[in-house]
């Protein structure tokens, strides 16, 4: 199909007075796969809902452009498409904005040119044929990608939250579809599964954050342990996931595998051909050192999020210690319990003692049957250690690191009391999943 050809139909259907922005989705299609026949261009209207682009232009099952459409004689500029527009520009970084005759082309969230290939003159299309040779070489050139790399931060985390914001948009309208629907779609039973198992009031949205932060924030950290720079999957990331961390393992072999939801699999895919274009453990190498960070996949965190939702960041009080402070509250309360409390072992303390337990239970059956309070007395470890508000764990696995070193000389033992009596003593509260699940990567690591 030539250009002219293309204008010549959605002419014919534009004086119809019947079409509207699906009517000419076809004939787009076909042109740009005319001028890029080494490229499918798919047409996914069933997506539109959802809030994914139109188009999505890939080669060898890799994406490199997108295009959104509205309606002929849409004005690109309006206030009321502003919102749509901008999240799609934050998250997509090769992409076109038209209303099939003047295109708009984006390039990492900027405006980089815009061309007419017809205009509306007295409710006529007109060709602007001088426009045609330049529009072809466009085209042509929006989808010619080279992988540039990512050398900072920064610009990681940028990147890596405009994704995870667009996924969150997609998840939570095809969630809030499922609702009206009164269907129940794999992202569906997976909300489902969360809220029996995690958080039981959990909605939509906030599930949405979870899903979208878990994915983007759990494939950074995949990619950073991966020792195989030039190649990098959706199921490469699910190998790297610890095996001790079944929750996330589970999580991301949905990911890898074929029943992730069709509407998530572009943005995904996205992901990947970011992390295929940085090297993260390069990039992460002084992350954090003017600060005494030492743990870049857990500090970094602060920064995708504040990338992310800045407004979520400071209402959850995402503002890490620095780790000599750390290092200092740790070792402060290990002297605290030997000196005040004669605990010699401080923090390593393994003594136990009784307390009471009340619990209720019902008795008898039918009209006879009593709610009662039963107290029992059980036996429970001296020193539990507590931290409200987890994070990505680096109290207590400083607490870990701090214990361990009072048995050099004894690993033998040491698994033993691990079982018997560290694990019973650690108790941890986050409410952010990512971070939850940062905190899970950082104790496979012991």
């Amino acid at each position: 199909m030539t250009i002219q050809q293309y204008i010549t139909k959605i002419t014919i259907l534009f004086q119809t007075g019947n079409a509207r922005e699906h009517s000419y989705r076809g004939d787009l299609q076909n042109l740009i796969m005319a001028i890029l026949p080494d490229v499918l261009v798919t047409n996914e209207p069933a997506r539109v809902a959802c809030g994914a682009p139109d188009y999505v232009l890939t080669r060898k099952d890799i994406p490199v452009g997108y295009i959104e459409a509205k309606d002929i004689g849409v004005d690109l500029g309006s206030k009321t498409l502003k919102e749509q527009f901008d999240r799609y520009k934050s998250g997509l970084s090769n992409l076109i904005f038209t209303d099939y005759m003047d295109f708009h082309f984006y390039k990492d969230g900027q405006l980089i040119t815009k061309i007419a290939i017809a205009k509306l003159d007295n409710g006529n299309i007109i060709p602007i044929e001088g426009n045609f040779n330049e529009f072809t070489h466009l085209i042509q050139n929006f989808a010619e990608v080279i992988s540039q790399s990512i050398k900072s931060p920064t610009k990681l985390a940028q990147m890596m939250a405009g994704k995870a914001r667009l996924m969150a948009d997609v998840i939570e309208k095809s969630l809030n579809h499922d609702d009206v629907e009164n269907t129940r779609s794999q992202l569906k039973s997976q909300m489902l599964s969360f809220q029996q198992m995690l958080i039981h009031d959990i909605d939509n949205k906030s599930f949405s954050d979870i899903y979208s932060q878990t994915i983007a924030y759990g494939m950074f950290a995949a990619r950073y342990h991966d020792p195989t720079l030039p190649t990098f999957s959706r199921m490469e990331a699910a190998e790297l996931i610890p095996k001790s961390n079944p929750f996330l393992r589970k999580l991301f072999q949905d990911i890898a595998g074929y029943d992730l939801d069709s509407r998530l699999v572009w943005i995904v895919d996205e992901l990947v051909s970011i992390f295929l274009a940085t090297d993260v453990a390069h990039i992460m190498k002084n992350f954090g050192k003017s600060t005494k960070q030492e743990d870049p996949v857990v500090h970094f965190y602060e920064t995708f999020l504040g990338e992310y939702n800045p407004a979520l960041r400071k209402a959850r009080g995402v503002w890490y210690t620095p780790q000599p402070v750390v290092n200092f509250i740790v070792r402060a309360v290990d002297d605290i319990l030997k000196t005040e409390f004669n605990l010699p072992q401080g923090l390593a303390d393994t003594s136990k003692t009784k307390i009471k337990k009340k619990a209720v239970t019902q008795t008898g059956k039918g009209a006879k049957s009593k709610i009662i309070e039963v107290e029992t007395e059980i036996e429970v470890h001296k020193v539990q250690i507590l931290d409200p508000a987890t994070g990505t764990g680096t109290f207590l696995a400083e607490v870990v690191k701090h214990i361990h070193q009072k048995f050099k000389g004894q690993q033998g033992i040491w698994s033993k009391y691990v079982t018997n009596d560290l694990i019973p003593r650690l108790n941890g509260f986050e409410l952010l999943m990512a971070s939850y699940a940062m905190a899970h990567l950082k104790w496979t690591c012991f």
